[in-house]
């Protein structure tokens, strides 16, 4: 009986670490983004998009 509860509770565990792992991964990417886009503000660099851009400027903007 302590067999299949043994496995049930190891597959638990591991996706609970799969996503741990996945939510650290997110975290340093962000973290290192954030980091350049510092850099590059001090460094006066314009900077680097990663995404869409806006879709369309403000009309006030002439």
């Amino acid at each position: 009986m302590s067999g299949k509860d043994d496995t049930e509770s190891r597959k638990i565990r591991t996706e609970a670490e799969l996503r741990a792992e996945r939510l650290a991964k997110t975290l340093r990417d962000n973290l290192q983004r954030r980091k350049q886009q510092a850099r590059a503000r001090r460094a006066g660099d314009a900077d680097e998009t990663v995404g869409l851009p806006a879709a369309k400027k403000d009309e006030s903007d002439g």
